[in-house]
């Protein structure tokens, strides 16, 4: 089943999963990301203004959803590069949020969180997890079971 949203630069789409949430909001500008990696490389993804800046919070809620503006403030406006923990990182177990960037973005509750340099993929809760979003001119289109989301003005 596939579900296809409308977002514009100023709103943001929340997914709402029994123990999760995940924020999607456009990048809205030509812009280049940089991502720091655990071999202390640095990568640089090339965004285009249609592309999704996704962001998972391991809870629910205003307190969640104010994070995830947050994060996304902080990625798409002030260009904060992406950290990415070597795979046995303790940190790993603590983080509240992971974020993801791309044309197309995987949700997945099998892997750790902030260890995966690619950005088609992304931590989710087990309700979300499944999920394939994409990129589209008007918005977005999810791929799976959605169940429950909200479009709000960032």
């Amino acid at each position: 089943m596939k579900t296809e949203i409308k977002l514009n630069s100023s709103e943001i789409l929340f997914l709402i999963g029994d123990t999760g949430t995940v924020g999607i909001v456009k990048v809205a500008n030509d812009q280049m990301l940089f991502i720091g990696t655990p071999d202390k490389e640095e990568i640089v993804m090339y965004l285009e203004k249609d592309d999704l800046i996704a962001v998972s919070a391991f809870g629910k809620g205003e307190k969640y959803e104010k994070a995830i503006k947050a994060m996304a403030y902080i990625t798409r406006e002030m260009e904060s590069p992406i950290i990415v923990l070597p795979k046995d990182h303790p940190s790993s177990q603590r983080l509240k949020m992971v974020l993801s960037v791309g044309d197309t973005v995987r949700l997945d509750c099998n892997i750790t969180p902030g260890t995966h340099p690619e950005q088609d993929i992304l931590c989710s809760c087990d309700s979300l997890s499944g999920l394939k979003i994409e990129k589209t001119e008007e918005g977005i289109a999810i791929s799976g079971e959605l169940e429950n989301y909200k479009v709000e003005l960032i």
